[in-house]
């Protein structure tokens, strides 16, 4: 019996398979490539998740970090506040000073004021100072030792804290000397007290003395000469986490004038003289 061959279909094949297996193979191997050469930010990471969902909890051990990483475990305990964590910062300050005021004989001992980007605070003499003094009383070390954390929270966000002195005009012969001298002292030892209680940077701290000059009541009545023996507090917030010692109005001054920037100071600066 005769047999029937099948007829074949052809011997080229499928030969745009080889190409295409070259082309997978060589995208392998660009990407490989890729990866060989990057790390991972782990804080940038650890922002993204947490912008999805607040509490969660990133294990830094297990994470990777590619081929020269390293795994530290603290690196994400420092990540920077939110914008609208700096401004819950800013309404606790403002909610415990209006709780401390209410507190006090004085309803206006305290005033409070913000703005954008900056927050004011106004304390009457009988707050921080006894009669012609500019030693810190015990109240006043109260209240500033219960604002001072809340100023280390938002340290990398202040742009600087200027603190304000002023007098009320004498009665008599009126003393320049004695007068700023008097509202100077007064401010300086609020920010020596913000510096030393917080770790806020010192080139970020200035104060201030304005004498009598710039009253905000009358000084023929007691009430209101004691409206005007007040220390202010002025502090400006940044929008983001702020880098080096220098900001507010000396680091712009730097800045503008193209002067030689002054040489950061130690954490554990020498004697002044």
């Amino acid at each position: 019996m005769a047999s029937i061959k099948k007829k074949s279909s052809g011997g080229g094949g499928a030969n745009w398979m080889d190409t295409y297996g070259d082309m997978v193979t060589l995208l392998l191997c660009f990407f490989v490539l890729l990866y060989s050469m990057s790390t991972i930010d782990q804080e940038k990471w650890m922002m993204i998740v947490q912008s999805f969902n607040k509490d969660a909890e990133v294990s830094v051990d297990d994470f990777p970090r590619g081929p020269d990483g390293d795994n530290d475990a603290e690196l994400g305990n420092d990540l920077p506040m939110t914008q609208d964590e700096v401004n819950e910062q800013i309404e606790a300050i403002l909610m415990y000073l209006e709780e401390y005021s209410a507190g006090q004989a004085e309803s206006d001992s305290v005033s409070t004021a913000t703005g954008d980007g900056y927050m004011f605070i106004s304390f009457n003499d009988d707050t921080f100072f006894g009669g012609d003094s500019y030693e810190l009383t015990n109240r006043a070390r109260e209240v500033l030792g219960g604002l001072c954390p809340m100023l280390e929270d938002m340290k990398p966000y202040i742009n600087e804290i200027r603190v304000s002195g002023h007098t009320a005009s004498a009665q008599g012969t009126y003393n320049p000397y004695k007068d700023w001298r008097l509202s100077s002292d007064r401010a300086a030892m609020v920010a020596a007290f913000i510096w030393e209680n917080t770790s806020i940077q010192a080139a970020r701290l200035t104060s201030e003395g304005n004498g009598q000059w710039l009253p905000v009541s009358g000084n023929i009545e007691e009430a209101d000469r004691s409206k005007n023996r007040r220390v202010e507090i002025m502090i400006s917030i940044a929008e983001e986490e702020l880098e080096g010692p220098f900001a507010g109005v000396v680091g712009e001054y730097y800045t503008t004038t193209q002067q030689d920037m002054p040489i950061e100071m130690p954490d554990d600066p020498t004697a002044a003289e």
